[in-house]
């Protein structure tokens, strides 16, 4: 085979024929003494954290591709030795990667992981998993086939504090757990689309950025007081073609708690209220039911999603603490209050003196470490894109009830809602080149 074919094009090739080789472990492992060669496609917000995180971690950033050459350029005089590609197909072709992450806006999740996944590559993806159920479940399938190591971006995964709670609903500290409340007041959207259009500015690749979503004109409009325009860097939360604002933002962070202490998977029902729909921009509030089964010999469970200015009402009873965001498990022997980094046991009284369970969940190596050193010396990782992709579903489930304006039942074997209006927002439609 000449040395100039890539290996994704050999991979491509190699699947239209029915024979995907499959690249072992060992021939995608690092030694142990070697650094990640890792790919990132972003370079700023979230994407420039994450670089940070692999830096600390050990790896190696070899690759750069970013839509934006003037904004990603602080970051490409750290890494001068690093190639840079505006296309991250461009990028996933180059020789010597080991690894890519993608911290994008939500809509290129799917395109930029799968390219990655089929091209041999570890991956690291941001939360949410995709922008779609379907492209979650694609993602999370194609992962076990390559046999990759992945992990999705839910961070406080690795904290020590989700695991203490972990550990406590476990052991029956509250006793059995039919009752989950989680939310966040952060909020997105409740926006109209601007009929206006401006210039896009030099450097932005302003088609590649809307990528696979239907093509609209850039347009900035004034900033807001973090310097971010309409859509391009950050606000693109606000729109459903581009993300699905405050549920796909943060609830796979909120939601990934209750989904590892109660091992949930696939909810059964899901019902979605809100404001009323808009066509283009997400929803400022909503509150979300979902029902999962009975797994094994644990009870079926009902968990209620709210954002915006909605929490549930035991949050509004009398000694209930002041709190932020959270959740609130209900056990028939008590609750649960747990954040990102503190938790409680309640009624405070009935827990005095209680004699807390030896720690069974070993501390975190930390996110990105994890991953760093699954990818070179094989292992598990926490938040691999089985799990992930399941906690993605179940999030985005949310987002088609609310816009199908319809409660779902879900068969998630046949990855199919009772209701036909939700099947548009469960297997999206690209923009004419796009193709998963």
């Amino acid at each position: 085979m000449p040395s100039r074919l890539s290996r994704r094009r050999f991979l491509q090739g190699a699947a239209a024929l029915g024979a995907v080789p499959f690249l072992s472990a060992e021939e995608k492992k690092p030694g142990a003494n070697d650094r990640l060669q890792v790919g990132v496609v972003g370079t700023f917000n979230r994407a420039g954290e994450n670089i940070k995180d692999l830096v600390a971690a050990g790896a190696e950033i070899v690759a750069l591709c970013d839509v934006d050459e003037e904004r990603s350029g602080k970051v490409r005089e750290r890494f001068p030795k690093a190639s840079f590609d505006t296309d991250y197909r461009k990028m996933i072709d180059r020789k010597g990667l080991d690894a890519v992450l993608c911290a994008t806006p939500d809509h290129h999740h799917a395109f930029v992981t799968l390219a990655a996944l089929r091209a041999g590559l570890h991956v690291y993806c941001e939360k949410p998993l995709t922008h779609s159920v379907a492209e979650a479940r694609l993602v999370a399938e194609t992962a076990a086939k390559q046999k990759r190591v992945t992990q999705m971006g839910t961070q406080i995964h690795a904290g020590d504090n989700y695991r203490r709670v972990v550990e406590l609903i476990q052991t029956g500290a509250i006793g059995t757990v039919r009752e989950v409340h989680t939310w966040c007041g952060r909020a997105y959207g409740g926006k109209d689309r601007p009929k206006e259009s401006e210039p896009v500015p030099a450097g932005l690749h302003w088609d590649q950025w809307v990528g696979p979503a239907p093509e609209r004109p850039f347009y900035q409009g004034p900033l807001d007081k973090s310097g971010n325009g309409l859509y391009h860097p950050f606000n693109w939360r606000d729109w459903w073609d581009f993300g699905g604002g405050t549920l796909n933002d943060m609830a796979c962070h909120h939601m990934d708690l209750p989904f590892w202490a109660l091992k949930l998977r696939h909810p059964t029902k899901v019902a979605a209220e809100g404001p009323p729909v808009h066509p283009e921009s997400t929803c400022p509030w909503l509150i979300v039911r979902y029902e999962f089964p009975e797994r094994g010999d644990l009870p079926p469970v009902k968990l209620t999603w709210y954002h915006g200015s909605k929490r549930p009402e035991l949050m509004a009873k009398p000694n209930m603490p002041k709190w932020g965001d959270g959740n609130l498990f209900v056990g028939d022997k008590g609750m649960l209050l747990a954040g990102y980094s503190d938790h409680r046991l309640l009624p405070e009284k009935d827990f005095e003196g209680f004699k807390r369970p030896e720690p069974f969940i070993p501390k975190s190596l930390g996110h990105h470490k994890e991953w760093v050193e699954a990818c070179k010396n094989g292992g598990p990782t926490t938040c691999n894109f089985d799990y992930s992709g399941a906690l993605t579903e179940a999030v985005l489930l949310g987002t088609v009830s609310y816009r199908s304006g319809k409660p779902l039942v879900w068969d998630a074997a046949k990855l199919k809602a009772d209701v036909p209006e939700a099947e548009r927002f469960v297997h999206k439609t690209y923009r004419k080149g796009w193709v998963l």
